[in-house]
């Protein structure tokens, strides 16, 4: 009962966010908050039998407000740095792409998904696959040397920096 209601609650705030200022009652319509508590229900009832082994611990306040400091903090500054650096490439045409194998250290697939999603989400890197026994990821890079070659699959910290750590913290 307690997932059923979660679910309900986060869909219906999920609904009055993308609805935001379309209405007359502070920002939403009247019949919007009668359409959104429909569909919040509707959600909840179609995936209330729905197995999500790992996923539930996400819910706690205290790995939102860690995800929202990291968000704040460690990507932002690395999504600056790659953006710079992306440009940086694509004017002077130093470009050495290709695909590298890097051990991740993480065993959760909540975590491993937030740290594929994070290193897609970066400029210049693309998650292309995850090893499903090795937990190993592969990922297309703009610029690949081969000292860093030598480092992986050992580490990740010339591609995602501190990613892993962030993503163990808050997904295991």
């Amino acid at each position: 009962m307690a997932r059923f209601l979660t679910t309900t609650l986060l869909s219906f705030l999920l609904y009055l966010v993308l609805t935001t200022a379309t209405g007359s009652i502070a920002i939403w319509n009247p019949i919007e908050f009668g359409v959104g508590i429909l569909l919040a229900l509707l959600v909840a009832t179609l995936t209330r039998n729905l197995e999500r082994p790992g996923w539930p611990q996400l819910l706690n306040p205290r790995r939102w407000m860690l995800f929202l400091v990291y968000l704040v903090g460690p990507f932002f500054i690395s999504l600056a740095r790659a953006n710079i650096d992306v440009v940086y490439r694509v004017i002077t045409g130093r470009i050495r792409p290709g695909i590298v194998r890097m051990a991740t250290g993480l065993t959760g697939d909540a975590s491993i998904t937030l740290l594929a999603n994070s290193i897609t989400l970066t400029p210049g890197t693309l998650s292309v696959e995850v090893d499903e026994k090795t937990h190993e990821l592969f990922v297309h890079w703009i610029n690949v040397d081969d000292h860093i070659l030598e480092q992986l699959p050992r580490e990740c910290t010339p591609i995602c920096g501190t990613f892993p750590q962030w993503a163990r913290r808050i997904a295991e």
